[in-house]
């Protein structure tokens, strides 16, 4: 089990961060804030597919006053996204937000600030300091590095806060290089023990982004390192980087958070045609959000022993496939049936176990 860094208990809503709480996965919706159907339908949906917190751009004052409505309607914790102007910030706070994030890069001078941390106070809500490596403040020296410049800007506005008595806050510090990003968090995780907010910024579109970020996210985390993450990618659909968020956990064991298929990459040992029915069986655990571990295997050589360490497997041969469930061998199918056999012992299987999200350490 990985050793999680200790950091401090924070509340976004109903959502905890920190204090060895889940990692939670966020996403930030894709629509013009102003447009509140648009955005409420993208906030639903993101919360169908199982994102536990979301960010909005607040880019002027028609989106901030766009924030009453929306949190009128939706139940998921907004963080509204602020930039340039501290006004927009005070007017999310009076719309009800749970969390801000405040960029130093473009926010810096410490009297507008103190008026955004005197209001979150009063509402006990969260500030997330995001500093992106693509809009430093100025004031950090040019002939550092680039992971210096972060770290600095970082503490600087870890100092401005605390010198204002506000400790709810949670950090990140993203670029797009990977190992900027990382030197970066590390650095910053030892010397401060707030809540860390992981992320690779401008990761990329949808294949390379996911690979990217699961490199730097999955180095972090390995290290203990993280309470939140958000994949960045660029697509019309943020379901993408929930799914992928998720997908970076589960594979550390640090979530347990709806299916995982197991199946082999075949080769000339293949005797039947896995690449179409683990697409199928993928399209059909698309809707499944309890953990499952489902094995669609093709050759005897790993067929038999990853489909019985699956809570549901089948190992296929030529025309004939075996059906395993919780480590043990029910049947064998004909391969007309493959499909459906294997699904009926998934839907079985599902049935029998909680609805919550397991993970690791008895987090949910």
């Amino acid at each position: 089990m990985i050793k999680r860094r200790a950091s401090r208990l924070i509340r976004i809503g109903g959502v905890d961060v920190g204090g060895g709480s889940p990692i939670s996965v966020q996403s930030m919706t894709k629509t013009d804030t102003r447009d509140v159907a648009a955005t409420v339908r993208q906030i639903r949906e993101l919360q169908e597919c199982g994102c536990e917190i979301v960010r909005l751009a607040v880019p002027d004052a028609a989106a901030a006053r766009a924030l009453t409505d929306i949190k009128k309607a939706v139940s998921m914790p907004v963080i509204a996204d602020i930039h340039f102007d501290y006004r927009l910030a005070l007017a999310a706070l009076e719309a009800g937000v749970e969390g801000l994030r405040l960029n130093p890069g473009n926010i810096s001078d410490p009297g507008k600030t103190a008026l955004i941390v005197r209001a979150a106070r009063e509402r006990e809500v969260p500030i997330r300091i995001g500093v992106n490596a693509g809009s430093l403040p100025k004031a950090t020296a040019p002939d550092k590095s680039v992971v210096e410049r972060m770290v600095e800007a970082t503490m600087a506005e870890v100092e401005l806060l605390e010198r204002l008595d506000f400790e709810l806050i949670k950090i990140s510090a993203k670029a797009f290089d990977v190992p900027s990003t990382v030197a970066a968090y590390r650095e910053i995780a030892q010397r401060t023990s707030y809540p860390l907010h992981l992320g690779i910024t401008e990761a990329g579109l949808p294949w390379e982004g996911c690979v990217r970020s699961a490199v730097g996210l999955g180095i972090l985390l390995q290290e203990g390192i993280g309470d939140t993450i958000r994949v960045s990618l660029t697509t019309a659909d943020p379901c993408e980087e929930v799914r992928c968020g998720f997908e970076i956990l589960k594979s550390l064991k640090l979530r347990e958070k709806g299916p995982i298929l197991v199946s082999c990459p075949t080769c000339g040992r293949s005797e039947s045609n896995i690449v179409e029915l683990a697409g199928k069986v993928a399209e059909r655990l698309q809707g499944i959000h309890r953990p499952i571990k489902v094995a669609v295997m093709g050759c005897v050589v790993n067929g038999p022993g990853e489909a019985r360490d699956a809570d549901v497997g089948i190992a296929c041969g030529k025309g004939r496939g075996v059906i395993f469930r919780s480590g043990k061998q029910l049947r064998t199918v004909v391969e007309t049936e493959f499909l459906e056999a294997l699904m009926a012992e998934v839907e079985g299987f599902v049935a029998e176990r909680p609805e919550s999200g397991r993970a690791a350490g008895g987090m949910t």
